[in-house]
């Protein structure tokens, strides 16, 4: 019965990583997305637009009765307070991109899984083994390499990039605390019921007719968002979070990718080796896994 038990364990923590991998890449994605939103739409805006997408997508699942479930749920509360740290670093995260080259945006909010991990042994108690420490030092390494940050200076977009790290790091620690309490669709309800309600007056204050274009694009972040989300809970409800996070940085690998496919951007040699780190960092996590699996 032990070894079925730990057997069992070890499958959820695996789904855990599969789901948090599949989060990220499509949280590239949308973030592909809004980049090219964010050249004639508010940030505000497309937050307000990306909410109501996510609600009517819970609506057409759970109906009239999840909603329900949501306002009576014990989450209603820690929901805020997460909801409030991710909003904050959406909106440095996505500022800072109008000063910031990618390369300079992505390396310093690379930051947020080695804060993630760090903030996990202080708020949650976790326990993270040597070699988890190992892969997100890698990790951030890698980062570090293919974008080459050596040169950069002290600037207000560069501290909003690294509040942007820490308010998300935050926030991943916190949707682990309440995670295992309630059922992602309640959670992607109530969090994106309060992303609604904090953007709703700014985003009519700025608001501006979509074309054809920015409207089926900001469809297309709402959608992304909601399934990425979706998956991002479900991967926290399965693996510890000092475990899945070094796998948010995957997301700079999907990030190069979708650059070149759509932008036409070629990666340095340098963002190529970094890459491998990554990669590396991800697998090394994945093999001590399936050798402890295995055990």
């Amino acid at each position: 019965m032990a070894d079925i038990a730990i057997l069992e364990t070890r499958e959820r923590v695996l789904a855990g990583i599969l789901f948090t991998g599949c989060a990220y890449f499509l949280f590239s994605t949308q973030d592909a997305a809004i980049k090219l939103l964010v050249v004639g739409i508010s940030v505000w805006q497309i937050m307000f637009f990306r909410s109501i997408t996510v609600l009517i997508g819970c609506a057409a699942i759970g109906g009239p009765r999840l909603f329900t479930d949501a306002a009576r749920s014990p989450i209603v509360r820690p929901m805020l307070l997460r909801s409030a740290f991710t909003l904050g670093a959406w909106l440095c995260y996505y500022n800072a991109a109008r000063s910031l080259q990618l390369a300079e945006l992505t390396t310093i909010y690379y930051a947020a899984p080695i804060i993630v991990t760090v903030l996990s042994v202080v708020m949650l108690g976790e326990k993270v083994p040597l070699l988890r420490w190992l892969a997100v030092f890698i990790g951030f390494v890698g980062v570090f390499i293919a974008c080459d940050p050596a040169h950069l200076g002290l600037s207000a977009p560069m501290l909003l990039v690294l509040a942007a790290a820490v308010l998300w790091g935050i926030a991943v620690v916190l949707l682990r605390k309440t995670a295992m309490a309630e059922r992602t669709l309640i959670q992607l309800v109530l969090n994106n019921f309060y992303f609604l309600v904090f953007s709703a007056v700014p985003a009519l204050l700025v608001w501006q007719m979509p074309d054809w274009r920015q409207l089926l694009l900001l469809i297309s972040v709402g959608a992304l968002g909601g399934v990425a989300q979706f998956m991002l809970f479900e991967g926290m409800k399965r693996a510890p979070v000092s475990i899945v996070a070094p796998f948010e940085y995957t997301s700079l690998v999907w990030a190069f990718g979708l650059g070149f496919a759509i932008w036409g951007d070629v990666p340095r040699r340098e963002v190529f080796l970094g890459a491998a780190l990554i990669v590396g960092a991800g697998l090394l996590i994945i093999g001590n896994e399936h050798f402890r699996k295995r055990l």
